[in-house]
This record gives structure tokens, C-alpha cells and sequence, in this order.
């Protein structure tokens, strides 16, 4: 693996793909900013070793160009704190100022650019686009897993205009490690936890999982769609209603590989998708008439954080209620609570990213755990054997 360790970045302007698509709130306040300071190590060591940061990133999805809310421009001060020395900004990622800033960058020094996809070329792939962000830099280094599954300009179209000068930032390198951990030396017993609301989502990572573990855990919106398939009454429950095949398909080959499947047996419902809601508890495949299923119950609760506590490998990814809500956020946080307990004991747990990130992170567990991925979709295919362009392009 290229791996920024093998190169001294004294005297040279590295151009890096950062991460920096961070939840900010009304005020323009970071919210959650562990994207940011997961990339301060490769930012760190480039500086440390004398040379200059030119950063890009990318921020929300911006319809039709430049927008005030999703400037960068509300993570330069942040940012500037995190390192400990101020943070340039150029108004553009291309164009005179970008190149007129980064040319001026001395050593030890960095620049934020503006967020790519004010341009469309971002999106497209674009080669010229990709081209002009080139010549801001001397050396390539991506760091942006959470986007590595997206053959994007500044992800992947832009290495090819550095053939002997493009590494991986220690987030990508962290990240691609950790997952062929779980992937090919998973130490048994092997449990995936897998949650969140569609099943479809999650079918070819499933599917893969099937050969390599020895327990697989089904919570949150999904596990609706495996009670209705069994003929159990769900409510008003979420369901994929043309995947009843696929989820009974899944409970058979489960059987046949010698997986032991474990679905919630009680869950806890609500009358409304609502905090306010009034709840109950109510068995598995009996969920009266207009009440929906928001969480695991507290029987399932102890039989899913058993398993867990015997585990010596745990991937996770996907929670088992709705747990921004605090009426329903039981389930999940008790899950979380398990693969803590469980990697106190020598277990390893990688925290698959997304809403399972967001869930450990909201319970303060985020260093209580082995690994907590930067990229759920990015991690996802990349687990279900996909080929990462952005993963491709510094390996070719």
C-alpha cells in the first residue's frame, strides 16, 4: 500500500482529498467533527515534514453552484484551531485565486480550497476540471475514504496526473486495513450486526457475510420486512414489501452455511413516529393495527448483547431503532454498551459508519471501540468486494 510514510514531503505542496463533509447546525456550527480531526494526522506529518497543505473537500450536496451554506469557509476558523496555526482559504477550488494562494503557500503553511462540487465537473468526473486541480500541487495524497467509492474528479480522475507522486493519507490506509481485518482474519466467533431500515441496502454485504460469520444479528427498520415475511402481523411498521422473498431467502441460507440468525422477539412500538408517541411493548409478528415497531424490545436486548459479549470479532453497521429519538434509542445504545463490554475483553469491533458512527458517537463510546469507519457507503462496498475507484486509482 503507498502509504504517505514512504515519501518526505519537505519543500513540497501536497495536494490532499480530505473529508470534510461535516453536519453543521443553523448558525453554521460543526456538530460532529470527527471527519476533520481523522484527517489531522496526514495533515500533521506532511507539515511536520516540511512541507505545505493545499486541502479539498466537498460539503452536502449543492444543486446549483456556490451556496453560502455550503461553504467551506465555516471550517477554516475550526480547523485552524484543531492544527494550531491559521488556515488559508481561497473563495474557489480552481481559477486564479486557488493558484495564486497555493503558489504563494510556504512551507508548513495550509490553504482550504472552496468546496468542489460548486462545479459539476466534481460530480462527472470531469478531466479537465480534475486537470486544473492538478496544478495546485506537486503530490497527490487522498484521505477521503468516505468518498472513495465515487469516481469523482478530485477522487479519482485526478491521480492519473500524478503517476509517481500519488499516496494514501492515513485515514484511507487506516480504514482499507481495518476492514480487510474483519473481511480475511476475523478471529471466530465472527458476529455482524447489521440494522437500519432497508434490507435491500444491505443484501450483497449480507450475502458475503454469510461465508464468514458465525452469528448474524438483525435489528432496526429491516428486521420488520423478515417478521412479515415469516406471516407475523407488523402494524404500521416499516416493510419492504417486495423483499419478502429476499429476507426468507436470507433465513435459509443462513441455515445451509451453519450461520446462527438472530431477529428481534419483542420489540418496542409506538402509535406515531413520534417522541411524544405513546409506547408499548409487543412480541415479534404481533404488533397491533396502527402501531409501528421504533425499536428492539428488552428480551431481544439480552439475547443480541449475549452474543456480542462471546464474540471475538464484531462488525456493526446499522442501528437497531430510531435512536435520535430518545423514547427508541434504548435498543441501540444497549448494542453499543455490548461491543464496548466486549472489546474491554480482547474482542475486535469495527463500527461500519453512517448512523452506527453517528450512534456511538452520540453515546460517547467512539474510543471505546477498535475502529469506527469514516465511510458507511464507501465501507459497505468495499466489504461486498467492490472495487473503489478511488482506492484503484493510487494502486494502478
Amino acid at each position: 500500500m503507498k502509504t504517505i510514510d514512504q515519501f518526505n514531503f519537505s519543500g513540497k505542496k501536497a495536494l490532499i482529498r480530505v473529508d470534510f463533509n461535516v453536519p453543521l447546525d443553523d448558525d453554521y456550527n460543526i456538530t460532529d467533527d470527527n471527519r476533520i480531526t481523522a484527517a489531522l494526522p496526514t495533515i500533521k506529518k506532511i507539515l511536520e515534514d516540511g512541507g505545505s497543505v493545499i486541502l479539498m473537500s466537498h460539503l452536502g450536496r449543492p444543486k446549483d453552484g456556490p451556496t453560502d451554506k455550503y461553504s467551506l469557509k465555516h471550517v477554516v476558523k475550526h480547523l485552524g484551531d484543531l492544527l494550531g496555526q491559521p488556515v488559508e482559504f481561497a473563495n474557489d477550488c480552481i481559477g486564479d485565486e486557488a493558484i495564486n494562494k497555493s503558489k504563494a503557500l510556504k512551507d508548513g503553511q495550509v490553504l482550504l480550497l472552496e468546496n468542489l462540487r460548486f462545479y459539476k465537473e466534481e460530480e462527472k468526473g470531469d478531466k479537465d476540471f480534475a486537470e486544473k486541480l492538478s496544478k495546485l500541487g506537486d503530490i497527490y495524497v487522498n484521505d477521503a475514504f468516505g468518498t472513495a467509492h465515487r469516481a469523482h474528479a478530485s477522487t479519482a480522475v485526478i491521480a492519473q496526473f500524478f503517476p509517481n507522486a500519488k499516496y494514501f493519507g492515513y485515514v484511507m490506509a487506516a480504514e482499507i486495513a481495518n476492514a480487510e481485518k474483519i473481511l480475511n482474519h476475523a478471529e471466530k466467533p465472527f458476529t455482524a450486526i447489521m440494522g437500519g431500515s432497508k434490507v435491500s441496502d444491505k443484501i450483497q454485504l449480507i450475502e458475503k457475510l454469510l461465508d464468514k460469520v458465525d452469528n448474524l444479528i438483525i435489528g432496526g427498520g429491516m428486521a420488520y420486512t423478515f417478521a412479515k415475511a415469516d406471516g407475523g402481523s407488523i402494524g404500521t411498521s416499516l416493510v419492504e414489501i417486495d423483499k419478502l422473498d429476499l429476507a426468507l431467502d436470507i433465513v435459509k441460507k443462513a441455515k445451509e452455511k451453519g450461520v446462527k440468525l438472530y431477529l428481534p422477539v419483542d420489540n418496542v412500538i409506538a402509535d406515531a413516529f413520534s417522541n411524544d408517541a405513546n409506547t408499548n411493548t409487543a412480541k415479534t409478528g404481533q404488533i397491533p393495527d396502527g402501531w409501528m415497531g421504533l425499536d428492539i424490545g428488552p428480551e431481544t436486548v439480552a439475547i443480541f448483547s449475549k452474543v456480542v459479549a462471546e464474540s471475538k470479532t464484531i462488525l456493526w453497521n446499522g442501528p437497531m431503532g430510531v435512536f435520535e429519538m430518545e423514547k427508541f434509542l434504548i435498543g441501540t445504545k444497549a448494542i453499543a454498551n455490548a461491543v464496548v463490554e466486549a472489546t474491554k475483553k480482547g474482542a475486535f469491533s469495527l463500527i461500519g459508519g453512517g448512523d452506527s458512527a453517528a450512534a456511538v458517537s452520540k453515546f460517547n463510546l467512539t474510543d471505546d471501540v477498535s475502529y469506527v469507519s469514516t465511510g458507511g457507503g464507501a465501507l459497505l462496498e468495499y466489504m461486498e468486494g467492490k472495487e473503489l475507484p478511488g482506492v484503484k486509482a493510487i494502486n494502478e
